[in-house]
C-alpha cells in the first residue's frame, strides 16, 4: 500500500514508521523544513523506545521517506493520514485549524480516489467538516475515515505494532475494506478492529482518555483522604486492584497526570459537553482534583520549611510528564519548578531524556546536572517528580554524602518509608 502521513509529530512519526515496517511505502510530510532535514539525516525529534532504530531501518530500505512536498506525497499515495496537532485554545476548546488546513492541501492535490484518514484527536463531527472542506476544492471521489490513536508514550511502537484495538469510523464499504487491509498485518493473532461511524470513533478517543484521567484523579483523592484518617493508600490500592472489575492500571497515587493528551482532552470534552448543554460535573472534578494535587504537593514542601524556602537548594529528579519520554507538555515538574523559583529557591535538575526540552522552557533559570547524583550536591532536599527506573533503587548512602540535608519529597510515592527512616532521611510523600 502507498501511504502518506501529514504531520511528523509524535503520532505521525510513529504511525508512518510502523506502517513502513510492515512493508508499505510511506511518505511523511511536514511544513517544518528543519524537522524534515533532520529526519532525513536520522535525527529524531522525539524520544520513544525503538523508534529511532525503525526509522533508520525503513529509511535505508526505501520504505520510509520524508519531504516538505505535500503535492508529491498526496499524489504518490492511495491513503492519506492526517496526524497534525490539535492544540488547546485558551478557552479549553480544541484548535482544529491545522486539521482543516491539511485537508485543504490534500484536496488541492488529489489526482485520483483517495482515502483521507484522520488520526488527530478532534471533536465529534470533524470528519463531516473535513468532507465539506475537501469538496470545495476537488471533484475526485474520496472517503474520509476517523482512526483515532491510542498510543501510550514510552511504549508507542509496541502499542502500534500490537494494538489493544483499532477504531475505524467510516460509512464507506470501500474504505472499510482498504482500512482492514492496511491494519491486517497488526492483527495476525486476533482481529481487534472495531468499525463504527465517524462521530462515535471521534468520541471514543475522548471518552477513553477522560476515563483514564478519572482513575488517576480518583486514586489521588483517595490518597488525600487516607492521609487525613491515617490509612496507607498503597495498601488500599492493593486491596482495590485485586478486584478484576477495577483493574490495576492508572491507579497509582501521586502528583497527577500531565502530557499532551489527558489535560487537553478532558478540557475539550468539558467544552463539548457545555456546547450541547450536557452535565459535566465528573469531568470538571477530574480536572480540579488533578490541578489540586500539584498545589497540595507544593504546600507540603512549603510547610516543611515553615513557609520560607528562599536560598534553599532543591534537586529535582525527573522532568518528563512520565518515564520513557522527553515530553514535558503539562508536566507536573513545570508547575513545581516555577513555584520554587517564585519563592526564590535554587533548583538543580536531572532527567535522562528531557533536559533539552527543559532548557527551552527554563533557559538559565535552573541548573542542569549530567546525572542524578550530580544534581544532589549541596541540596537541602531531593524532589522526585518522574518515576524513571533508574530512580527506583538509588544508593541512599551515596545520596547522604552529597546532600546538605537528608530530605526527600516524593511526588510519585515510589519509596518505602521504613527504608528511608533506616537511612536517616525525612520522607514526605504525596
Amino acid at each position: 500500500m502507498k501511504i502518506c502521513v501529514i504531520g511528523t509529530g509524535y503520532v505521525g512519526l510513529v504511525a508512518g514508521t510502523c506502517f513502513a515496517d510492515v512493508g508499505n511505502t510511506v511518505i511523511c510530510t511536514d511544513i517544518d523544513r528543519k524537522k524534515i532535514e533532520k529526519l532525513k539525516k536520522g535525527i529524531i525529534p522525539i524520544f520513544e523506545p525503538g523508534l529511532e532504530e525503525l526509522i533508520k531501518l525503513n529509511t535505508k530500505e526505501n520504505r520510509l521517506m520524508f519531504t516538505t512536498d505535500i503535492k508529491f506525497a498526496v499524489q504518490s499515495s492511495d491513503v492519506c493520514f492526517i496526524a497534525v496537532g490539535t492544540p488547546q485554545n485558551k478557552d479549553g476548546t480544541c484548535n482544529t485549524s491545522y486539521l482543516y488546513s491539511a485537508a485543504e492541501q490534500i484536496a488541492k492535490h488529489i489526482n485520483k480516489y483517495k482515502i483521507i484518514v484522520n488520526k488527530s484527536t478532534v471533536p465529534p463531527g470533524s470528519a463531516e467538516k473535513i468532507i465539506e472542506v475537501i469538496k470545495q476544492h476537488t471533484t475526485f471521489d474520496f472517503d474520509v475515515v476517523s482512526n483515532p490513536e491510542f498510543l501510550k508514550q514510552g511504549t508507542a511502537v509496541d502499542n502500534f505494532l500490537s494494538p489493544d484495538r483499532v477504531i475505524i469510523g467510516t460509512d464507506s464499504e470501500k474504505a472499510r475494506k482498504i482500512m482492514k487491509e492496511i491494519y491486517s498485518p497488526f492483527m495476525r493473532s486476533a482481529d481487534r478492529i472495531i468499525f463504527m461511524d465517524t462521530k462515535s470513533a471521534e468520541m471514543t478517543k475522548y471518552a477513553s482518555n477522560a476515563f483514564l484521567a478519572t482513575k488517576i484523579s480518583f486514586i489521588n483523592e483517595i490518597a488525600n483522604i487516607c492521609e487525613k484518617v491515617g490509612a496507607d493508600v498503597n495498601l488500599v490500592r492493593l486491596g482495590m486492584i485485586s478486584d478484576s472489575r477495577i483493574g490495576k492500571q492508572f491507579l497509582y497515587p501521586g502528583i497527577g497526570y500531565g502530557g499532551s493528551c489527558f489535560p487537553k482532552d478532558v478540557n475539550s470534552l468539558i467544552s463539548i459537553s457545555e456546547n450541547v448543554n450536557c452535565n459535566n460535573s465528573i469531568l470538571k472534578a477530574v480536572k480540579d482534583t488533578n490541578e489540586l494535587q500539584r498545589k497540595i504537593f507544593f504546600e507540603k514542601i512549603m510547610n516543611f520549611y515553615n513557609g520560607n524556602i528562599q536560598g534553599k537548594i532543591f534537586s529535582i529528579w525527573g522532568l518528563a510528564f512520565k518515564p520513557k519520554t522527553n515530553d514535558m507538555r503539562e508536566a507536573p515538574s513545570v508547575t513545581i519548578i516555577n513555584k520554587l523559583l517564585e519563592e526564590k529557591a535554587i533548583v538543580k535538575v536531572y532527567d535522562p531524556k528531557a533536559a533539552e526540552n527543559a532548557r527551552i522552557i527554563f533557559e538559565d533559570k535552573i541548573e542542569y546536572a549530567q546525572n542524578s547524583y550530580e544534581a544532589l550536591k549541596g541540596a537541602n532536599a531531593m524532589i522526585l517528580l518522574t518515576e524513571w527506573n533508574e530512580f527506583r533503587y538509588p544508593d541512599f548512602e551515596k545520596m547522604k554524602k552529597l546532600m546538605k540535608e537528608y530530605v526527600i519529597f516524593d511526588g510519585r510515592n515510589q519509596y518505602n518509608s521504613k527504608t528511608l527512616d533506616s537511612f536517616g532521611f525525612k520522607y514526605i510523600r504525596q
